[in-house]
């Protein structure tokens, strides 16, 4: 291995290393999961800042550090019902599902006596790869007035 990768991997090791360093002091100090959430893993938290590029974050998220970071999130999460925070107000959105996978959805809560919502957020939370991502598809017409199947972004 040469110098420059040597250099760059032990860098990245470092990284790692203090961004699970920050992750576990802020745990100690038992926050509630949002906050823990918003300034480790969130737009503007520790690993966006140390894994700034896409390929970064990604690279990251394989590692023993973030699986880590991910289970100290877990558990904050079982401390139960958060109190209203300013700092975070809370968002709606709205899923459009098959009415099979919404029930799936219902079971799975069922089983793990657990509620649609807190479910269907842990599921949020964790990592998938892109190739587990449908692209969205647009209809385009080309200047011979021929209708095209394209890739939303292309």
């Amino acid at each position: 291995m040469s110098a420059h990768l040597q250099s760059l991997e032990a860098r990245t090791t470092n990284q790692r290393q203090e961004v699970v360093r920050i992750a576990q002091d802020l745990y100690r100090q038992s926050p509630d999961w949002v906050a823990f959430f918003r300034e480790i893993l969130g737009l503007t938290g520790v690993v966006r800042r140390a894994f700034p590029t896409p390929e970064e974050l990604v690279a990251f998220e394989q590692t023993e550090e973030y699986a880590e970071i991910q289970s100290m999130l877990a558990n904050l999460r079982k401390t139960g019902p958060l109190p209203p925070d300013d700092n975070e107000p809370t968002r709606v959105i709205t899923v459009r599902m098959p009415r099979s996978l919404h029930e799936s959805l219902r079971a799975e809560a069922h089983d793990r006596k657990t509620s649609m919502n807190k479910l269907c957020i842990s599921k949020l939370l964790q990592v998938i790869g892109d190739e587990l991502i449908p692209a969205d598809l647009v209809l385009s017409v080309n200047s011979k007035g021929e209708i095209g199947i394209d890739k939303a972004g292309s």
